[in-house]
């Protein structure tokens, strides 16, 4: 698998089309955070970390849905930067979604974080995805 991160959005978004409730993914550092990130901003219900034989490990992830209309929490969620072309912005440059309403996930050397909390810690970083 050459982008893993892709495989991993890609793999939520099939999951939220086919209205799944709980959807499996390899687990990887960078996954676990980003995993947590959505978490925090509340577009997951919930998440858990399981080891396996060969110490890699699974994510279990718990969709969100509108209880009312049955539509996910997630609308989109897209990869920016990609392996064959990595798209890095300084911290005045980082992309806004939504005017605010969405979030980019930034990987910075002080961690992966949100756009609004890089650009609050003055931190530029590569954008890994947006979502909204």
């Amino acid at each position: 698998m050459t982008d893993p991160i892709a495989d991993y959005l890609t793999r939520l978004r099939n999951a939220m089309k086919a209205n799944h409730r709980i959807v499996e993914v390899p687990a990887s550092n960078v996954k676990k955070e980003i995993t947590k990130i959505l978490f925090d901003k509340g577009y997951i219900l919930n998440y858990k970390f399981e080891e396996t034989e060969n110490h890699q490990g699974n994510i279990k992830i718990a969709l969100k849905y509108n209880p009312v209309t049955k539509l996910p929490a997630i609308k989109k969620i897209e990869r920016i930067s990609r392996p064959g072309l990595r798209k890095y912005s300084g911290s005045e440059d980082l992309p806004r979604i939504l005017n605010g309403l969405g979030i980019a996930i930034i990987s910075t050397s002080q961690g992966m974080m949100t756009d609004k909390e890089a650009r609050r810690g003055n931190i530029g970083g590569e954008v890994l995805c947006l979502v909204y």
